[in-house]
């Protein structure tokens, strides 16, 4: 047992050292140091997410540009040939004659104008939808932004904890290598049985362990990060340290009326509710009879350049104006079962409103009181830590006197370990409670 106890422990450090730790690249010329405010201006500068919801709110500005377009009047132009094979012939009574009513070749060139006049405001509509929906793309890049800021904070603290995690591991790994060395010594002079010492070396083998698993945890969280600034992979960084807290006092009642003005959902119902109403003026729409003006010029001929025929049947120019109305009167009842249709989703919009609003209310109380546990346990497990390094102090001690055994260090590491993750955990807990609280108002 022994024996596979220092093979492990060899395998586990060489796994160690040809793996490094990406925090250990922190003294290369090339590293860079984020903070926080950096860091999510850089991801918001550069996340592709973000990039997206941008473009989508170009094409909603060409999209309103189209339907302005409606409203202005439309040219088109064409040019035709028309063969006949069989020309008619109308024989002429008394005389020895025919007349042929028509021309074999058949060439024609036309401009047509048309200019609506009246659409039953479908036009009116449908550019106040495009034009709604230029916000509606806005308030989604704002809704992007948001949360990408969160998910920045969550991995940058999520980097700080995995960090301090390595630490703590490291420190346990060398707190036990200590006291490993102290019970060989004891064992070779014959103090203490084998199995005290098989014991310390087992527990700095899960101790190894658990640091490799840390360093691994510390990898993880830095890929995360740097996929959410859309950097390569592997690109090595730190990021600043924060280990302080400034206790908060939240106000539920004025957080809410900041949330549900500020939430970018809210604006994107509100938004909502605007296009339907111009949805319903739309479906309306087909209520009214529609007016157009249409004029053309035509030039006509027996050859490609449309200048009229021998014949006389193709006259070189003409022109024709129309002012046309169409009305469809009966349609049973289509249009306004889709007007039907567009009331009743705004009323479920409304529905859809109270929903979110009493899951804004129920996300902001969780926030405030998360943050008011962190607070709560930080002085508590700082406290910890001084007594718990205190405590394997003083078991180190007793041990080297050969007042206590081996198990008494043993646990007064493990607890000394746990209590530093404990206090680093509060700590960065508060930070994420803080920007989940932001969050939850609609902030970054």
């Amino acid at each position: 047992m022994k024996r596979s106890v220092y093979i492990l422990t060899a395998i586990l450090i060489i796994l160690a050292g040809v793996v490094p730790l990406g925090a250990a690249n922190a003294g290369e010329e090339d590293t860079r140091l984020y903070t926080l405010d950096e860091s999510i201006k850089t991801a918001i500068e550069n996340n592709w997410s973000v990039k997206a919801k941008e473009e989508k709110v170009s094409e909603s500005e060409y999209a309103e540009e189209e339907a302005k377009a409606g409203f202005y009047p439309e040219f088109s132009t064409s040019y035709s040939y028309t063969r006949i094979g069989n020309i008619t012939s109308v024989k002429i009574p008394g005389m020895n004659r025919s007349l042929t009513m028509g021309d074999s070749n058949n060439f024609q060139w036309s401009a047509t104008v048309t200019q609506p006049l009246f659409t039953g405001f479908a036009l009116t509509s449908s550019h106040e939808l495009a034009k709604l929906g230029i916000d509606q793309s806005e308030v989604d890049l704002e809704l992007e932004k948001v949360d990408l800021a969160l998910k920045v904070k969550e991995t940058y603290f999520n980097i700080l904890k995995a960090d301090k995690a390595v630490a703590v591991a490291k420190s346990a790994v060398e707190s036990l290598e200590s006291h490993l060395a102290v019970a060989k010594n004891f064992y070779d002079v014959g103090m203490i049985p084998i199995n005290d010492m098989l014991k310390a070396e087992v527990e700095l083998a899960n101790a190894q362990h658990n640091y490799i698993m840390a360093q691994n945890g510390a990898r993880l969280t830095r890929v995360s990060f740097n996929v959410l600034l859309s950097r390569t992979v592997d690109e090595p960084f730190e990021v600043e340290d924060i280990l302080v807290y400034t206790p908060d006092a939240p106000d539920f009642d004025a957080y809410l009326n900041k949330a549900l003005k500020a939430r970018p959902e809210i604006k994107a119902l509100e938004l909502a509710d605007s296009q339907i109403d111009q949805k319903i003026n739309l479906a309306k729409s087909k209520f009214y009879p529609e007016a157009a003006f249409t004029a053309s010029y035509t030039k006509a001929g027996d050859t490609p350049d449309v200048s009229g025929s021998d014949s006389g049947f193709q006259k070189a120019n003409s022109w024709q104006a129309t002012v046309g109305l169409s009305w469809t009167f009966w349609d049973w009842d289509k249009t306004k079962n889709s007007v039907r249709q567009a009331e009743s989703q705004k009323l479920q919009l409304e529905q859809t409103r109270k929903t979110l609003e009493d899951g804004i209310k129920f996300e902001l109380k969780q926030a405030i009181l998360n943050l008011k546990e962190a607070e709560e346990k930080i002085p508590t497990a700082e406290k910890a830590v001084e007594q718990a390094e205190e405590n394997l102090r003083v078991s180190e001690e007793r041990y080297k006197a050969q007042v206590t055994t081996s198990t008494e260090v043993l646990d007064a590491q493990t607890l000394l370990s746990q209590a530093r993750m404990n206090y680093y955990n509060a700590l960065y807990d508060h930070n994420l409670a803080r920007a989940t609280l932001l969050r939850a108002i609609g902030e970054y």
